[in-house]
């Protein structure tokens, strides 16, 4: 059950919690600034090309797409579609996913295109701040020009930001909140400044002036410019799912400071660009160029600083994306470390330094900003479809089915003009998303649906009743003539309906070597809907020696599975429910609790298995994922446990009977006389 410190936390709304939202919640979106308007420059042709109209018209896309996509839907709508205060699609997912199987389509594919199209943010953001440095002068000294120092120093930040993740970064994030809002406060102050002489860039207020952009001679690109248009939001995905970190109430008072400084900037860029668009480097990045020279050296480290904000948001929230998959049963299990006691915070070794690669990998071969920005933000548009039809669902058991599906018409139909416009990115770069969002689904696939076909594919006579087998473990536990293998037996497995377990299981305890126990444990873990449930409960079968326990973690609580069982042991001992385990040897004075060796069963195809073709490829895909990633001692917390690791051949589908005929002495001759011919 969720703590009520944390019910408090996520409902609670103050100056700390705004502040600390500012710095977890905005690094993203927050950033945007730093490149949109030259996306959007590009998209006219360059500087020369500018029009007041054009630029007028831009602004107000940016504008309204911040109204609708990032205000309603999200912060207005989506927000109210929270997990006991979580949000993200996956946790979205949870609260629908027992509506219609097929919804794990979309919790798939708008998963993988949130970690694909997050691999740019890092890269994008550091460079886009860097760069404000090229030819600047300091006093007597003036910054390299050489597009190559700016990739050198790039990828140092980032080096140095993935390194240090596995040390908790709580203490750096305390700073996270004040820097983000001296950030917000320069882009509205210098954007604000720059409007005044200019006031006529308010008119895109109107969305008048956004229609007209798209159709305008100057728009070279015509309905193509709403994928730089686009860029503006794409934090807006990151704003839901960090939800649980700060609470929603914390992020409906931040979002409007947020909200305004963004315009400001937005606004006071697009005056400037009035004012000088035909008298300046086309090279220029109008954000550097708005500020004045005495603020510009402060400005590019504060940029600096807000860029790595925004990656560290991408990097965490990534960390919580693949844990939340994992508990999910959508993606293979992977190693979870809680580096410091910050609420929430975890690392991911194997995610840390995939997206590391990835991210060095994206800097290397773009090399600029301008680069990264022509293949940025094609997947996310994917995530908010996907997000779209998520959200229609949970609606529709809040309200009648026909609002929910006319909002999902309306932003659906917004989306998709998105991601057409988007399109036009997959050969500028955009293909590097797309192939690393396939290569996420085709992971995501053969785990989830491998896990589907293999339980399909079992035959019923696999399965076995505890019930049956009941009195045969009990005269087993008290067979004196059989040395105890261990006081306490936990098998880890799924527990079904009536009692039922795999016979593997009753085969390990039974045939190969019996193994007495004075209590065989067979303990269920189910991942509920709910993120911070960690419930129990235990039916001991009507003996003191068989415990089928059931274990309900939330999707963001940690399996800590040894320590779990033994504060039931203790708990069924003070009920009186199993005996007490006194121990004749041991450190511990008055020691009740015996000792514990846990059995896993590991499964590997067996080449008799009669199933499919394709159904053998996933089984078998799935099987190569879970050799790859973390073993379920990992897993389940067991790594300083007794933990015994058994192989069985995993015999699914129909079996044929395998039966050999026997010859004669006659026959055998021939046979050999054939074969040596």
């Amino acid at each position: 059950m969720k703590t009520p410190t944390a019910v408090q936390r996520l409902r609670r709304v103050s100056l700390a919690g705004i502040l600390v939202t500012l710095g977890i919640v905005y690094g993203d979106i927050g950033t945007s600034p730093l490149y949109v308007m030259n996306a959007i420059i590009a998209d006219a042709g360059g500087m020369r090309h500018l029009t007041p109209d054009y630029i007028i018209g831009s602004i107000s896309l940016i504008f309204w797409t911040l109204m609708l996509i990032t205000t309603l839907k999200y912060v207005i709508i989506a927000m109210k579609a929270d997990n006991n205060g979580e949000g993200g699609i996956f946790a979205l997912y949870a609260l629908v996913r027992r509506r219609a199987k097929w919804l794990i389509v979309p919790a798939l594919v708008g998963g993988a295109a949130i970690l694909a199209d997050g691999s740019l943010t890092p890269a994008m953001t550091v460079t886009s701040a860097i760069e404000g440095l090229k030819g600047q002068r300091f006093g007597q000294l003036i910054f390299s020009g050489d597009q190559h120092v700016v990739v050198i120093i790039t990828i140092v930040i980032l080096v140095i930001l993935f390194m240090i993740q596995r040390f908790g970064t709580s203490t750096l994030g305390q700073a996270f909140g004040p820097i983000m809002l001296i950030w917000f406060l320069m882009l509205g102050l210098v954007g604000f400044f720059n409007l005044l002489p200019n006031p006529e860039v308010l008119k895109a207020l109107s969305p008048v002036y956004a229609i007209k952009v798209l159709f305008a001679p100057t728009n070279k690109v015509g309905i193509f410019i709403l994928g730089s248009i686009f860029l503006a939001t794409t934090g807006a995905e990151a704003l839901y799912s960090d939800m649980g970190h700060v609470g929603k109430y914390n992020i409906y008072f931040s979002w409007p400071f947020v909200y305004v400084s963004l315009m400001l900037s937005y606004f006071g860029q697009g005056a400037w660009l009035i004012r000088n668009h035909m008298a300046v480097d086309p090279a220029t990045n109008p954000f550097f160029a708005v500020m004045p020279n005495f603020l510009k050296l402060i400005g590019v480290i504060i940029a600096t600083l807000a860029a790595i904000i925004a990656s560290q948001a991408l990097i965490t929230g990534a960390y919580t994306l693949v844990a939340e998959a994992m508990r999910l049963k959508i993606l293979p299990r992977m190693v979870i470390k809680h580096p410091s006691m910050q609420f929430g915070q975890l690392y991911i070794a194997t995610v840390n330094w995939i997206l590391c690669a990835i991210t060095l990998t994206i800097v290397v071969l773009f090399q600029t900003s301008a680069h990264m920005e022509a293949a940025y933000g094609l997947a996310i548009t994917v995530t908010m479809l996907m997000t779209t039809l998520l959200l229609h669902e949970y609606l529709s058991t809040k309200f009648n089915r026909i609002f929910a599906t006319s909002l999902m018409i309306f932003f659906g139909t917004i989306e998709t003009i998105f991601f057409l416009a988007s399109i036009v990115k997959f050969t500028h770069g955009g293909y590097v998303t797309v192939l690393i969002t396939l290569m996420l689904v085709a992971v995501m696939y053969f785990w989830y649906f491998g896990n589907i076909l293999r339980d399909r594919n079992e035959p019923e006579r696999d399965r076995v009743s505890l019930l049956a087998y009941r009195n045969q473990l009990v005269a087993l536990s008290h067979d004196d003539s059989i040395p105890l293998y261990a006081t306490n037996l936990v098998y880890m497995t799924k527990v079904r309906a009536n009692h039922q377990i795999k016979r593997s299981m009753l085969y390990s305890i039974l045939d190969k070597r019996p193994k007495r126990a004075q209590v065989y444990w067979f303990v269920t873990v189910n991942v509920t809907s709910e993120p911070y449930t960690r419930d129990y409960s235990v039916d001991m079968m009507g003996t003191r020696n068989i415990a089928n326990v059931q274990i309900y973690l939330g999707f963001r609580r940690e399996q800590r599975i040894n320590a779990y069982l033994r504060q039931i042991v203790v708990d069924l001992m003070r009920q009186g429910k199993i005996d007490r385990q006194p121990q004749d040897y041991t450190t511990l004075p008055n020691r009740d609790v015996g000792d514990f060796s846990f059995v896993i069963l590991q499964e590997w195809l067996s080449p008799a298995a009669e199933i499919s073709n394709f159904d053998r490829f996933i089984i078998n895909g799935r099987i190569r994922l879970q050799n790859y990633t973390a073993s379920p001692v990992q897993w389940f917390g067991l790594t300083f446990s007794d933990v015994v690791l058994e192989n069985v051949p995993l015999l699914l589908g129909k079996r044929s009977v395998l039966k050999l005929h026997e010859i004669s002495e006659e026959e055998r001759q021939q046979l050999d006389q054939n074969s040596n011919q």
